[in-house]
Parts: structure tokens; sequence; C-alpha cells
């Protein structure tokens, strides 16, 4: 539809089709135009009819102002019409990747993460020619597939160490289900962490409410305090028997944890009648403190029977997996100028527990012995008091 000759009806004609385009008054002054389509229309119109780029930019200037086509878009336009342009839509362009999500493009995605578990969205885009939203909705609605972050787990063990672990919790599921009540007031168990003058909040602890135009809060990445007490705790269902904190420029060896073990044994005559007669099942993990010659022998003196504890496992140590995070949580945020002000903490918080909280955390082992046999003895995720199956 396109006119070719410079004939002023058939000109103008042309231009009321293609745009739509309606007169103001008597001087030829349009009243709108409703697309960028228009605009090269009448620059069309007025290039036929010889005008310059110049003077097509102050016409259409003095018509539409501010809605008028820059002068470099004009002189583009003009330069395509003398190149025998006529077409006055946008060219596609090459390249531009095509909205396709059929099966054919599903199973390509799908090989592609097969073989690279890390490909990114935009590589993938790239690699089929697609978009990058063709590519998510391929793989959260078709495939079902999402990226997480790998965890961290205590350590890879091997399959015969996953062997012995599964073993040791069945044998330990077993002997607590023959009775479990008797079971679980004979058990004691212990270890050795570290507290902080200092330590910093988590992310999580730093939430807080905030309007819905509020900026988000700030959080400073800081490190725990230098100054820190070394801190050993034995406790059973009803509470905490012994808690030891090592003089500073000490290390715990086997002679010190012996004396420990010692210690236990008379803090559990004065707090728990009955239990030593009943005889003592202690639980530690497999440190080398705790399983040295002297710790050993320590264990035999003082009539106590040390459960067996999988190796590389502190996702199967109370303390490890119960009271040490949920102690921690309680100081983060906290600063303590001494280490008297710091234990007063520890032990204030230790001792205000309510009826039932070790009793729970003790209790919390059956369930984790039995979600550690399901597997075949693979590791459970640590968290903040909790953890769940890998």
């Amino acid at each position: 539809m396109y006119v070719t000759c410079i004939d002023k009806v058939s000109l103008w004609k042309f231009v009321f089709e293609v745009t739509h385009v309606i007169y103001k008054d008597g001087k030829g002054r349009f009243c709108q135009i409703s697309s960028k389509v228009e605009y090269r229309a009448v620059i069309r119109y007025l290039y036929l009819k010889g005008k310059p780029g110049k003077e097509i930019h102050d016409e259409l200037s003095d018509v539409y102002g501010d809605s008028a086509p820059s002068y470099a878009q004009v002189k583009f336009w003009v330069a395509e019409f003398n190149r025998g342009r006529v077409n006055l839509e946008d060219e596609p362009h090459p390249g531009r990747p095509v909205e396709v999500t059929n099966d054919q493009t599903s199973e390509a995605v799908r090989q592609l993460v097969v073989k690279d578990r890390r490909v990114k969205v935009s590589e993938m885009a790239k690699a089929l020619d697609i978009s990058e939203g063709s590519v998510h909705t391929i793989l959260h609605d078709r495939l079902g597939m999402r990226k997480l972050s790998a965890r961290w787990v205590p350590k890879c063990l091997s399959d015969d160490q996953k062997a012995v672990r599964a073993s040791m919790c069945q044998a330990l599921l077993t002997q607590c289900n023959r009775d479990a009540d008797n079971f679980m007031e004979r058990k004691v168990t212990g270890d050795e962490t570290w507290v902080h003058h200092y330590d910093p909040e988590t992310k999580e602890q730093s939430m807080q409410w905030t309007g819905f135009a509020s900026p988000r809060p700030k959080k400073y990445k800081t490190q725990p305090s230098a100054g820190k007490v070394m801190a050993t705790i034995f406790w059973d269902t009803k509470g905490v028997l012994l808690i030891d904190y090592l003089p500073r420029g000490q290390t715990i060896t086997g002679e010190y944890y012996s004396d420990l073990l010692d210690r236990l044994r008379t803090a559990i005559l004065a707090k728990r009648r009955g239990k030593i007669t009943k005889g003592v099942l202690l639980q530690h993990d497999n440190a080398r403190v705790h399983t040295c010659r002297l710790a050993v022998a320590a264990v035999k003196r003082n009539g106590f029977k040390v459960l067996p504890h999988p190796p590389y496992s502190p996702d199967l140590a109370p303390s490890d997996y119960f009271l040490f995070p949920n102690l921690k949580k309680e100081l983060r945020g906290r600063h303590f100028r001494s280490d008297d002000e710091l234990t007063t903490a520890v032990e204030g918080w230790l001792y205000e527990q309510p009826h039932g909280f070790y009793h729970n955390g003790l209790l919390a082992l059956t369930h984790r012995w039995t979600k550690c046999i399901d597997p075949n003895g693979d590791d459970m995720e640590k968290e903040e008091g909790r953890s769940s199956i890998k």
C-alpha cells in the first residue's frame, strides 16, 4: 500500500490510511500520533516530498513538541528510506531467543543438567537458543528441579564407616528399647566446648520487624572475641551434674580428663542417689583424651560403662546437637567483660532450664539412631539445636 510518487493528494491519503492521523486545521497539523510506526510514516511522507532530515525534524518538533522523535532517529530513517526501505516495522533481531517449551527442548535441558549439575540457567539458554525464562519454566514446572547449595557434614564417611555407624546405632537402639526408662535414667553424657566473651548474633537472630517502606536493617560481619573459656559439662536427664572450666594456659590431657571422671563420680553420689548402684552408662565421643589409657582406667575405676560412639558422629552426641547449640544461642550477641562474668552467665542458663529440657534432649537420641539406621549410616545435618538426615 506504500506509494512511490510525490502526488500530494495520494501521499496524504497514504499517511492517513497508515497512521490514522486526523487533521487539526487547514494547515495540515495533526492532532495525535499513536505509535512510533506512525512517526516513521510521517517521516517517509516528508522524505518523499523532498525535504532533508533537518527540516523534517524541525517540522515534527513544531507539531508534536517533546513527543517528537529525536534528530538521530529522523536521520536514521531518512537514510533507510534513501536506501530503498519501505517497511516501517522493526527488523527482527538476529539470534533473538525463541520462547520454546516443547518436549524436545525439555529433554535437551534435562540432558544439560545431567551432564553438569552446576550448569547456569544463562548457559543453558545460550546453548539451546531459548530465553532464560523458558529454561526456568522447564526446570521448575516440567522437570520438577531446583538448585540447592551443598551443606556441610562432619566427614565424608567410607562405606565401612557408614556400616559401623548403622550397626552401633542398631545395638544402642535395641538396648534402649528393652527398658527405655531405666536406660535413660542411667545415662550420663558430657563434652567440651569453647564459650566466648563475645559471639556475634546469627543472621536469623538479628531479624526485626519493619514497615514495608523501611530500608533493610544492616548487620556488620564480626568475629568471635579472642577471650574464651573451655567448659566441660556432664549432664543427664535431670540436669547438670558437673561443670569444669579449664584454667588458662592448660590443655585437656588424659590425666586431666581422668581426674574429671573421678570428680563426676563424686558429683553423681551427691546429686543422684542410687545412680551409681544401678550403673552409670557414660556417653562421650571418641576424642583422644576420652579413649586414652588413663581415661579408660578412670572409667573402670569409677564403675562406669561406656556406650559405643560411632566415628565422626557429632550428630549423635547430645551435647553437640542439643546442649551446646542452645547454650551458645542464648549467649550470642552479649558482651562479657571477664571470665567470671561469662561463667556466671553459662551456669545461670544451665540451671534455669525448665523441667524436661534435659530429658527431651537425650530422648531425641533414639530418633537420631533410627534415622541413622534408615539411610545406612549417612550423616545428619547439624543446625541450631536440631538436624535433618542427609
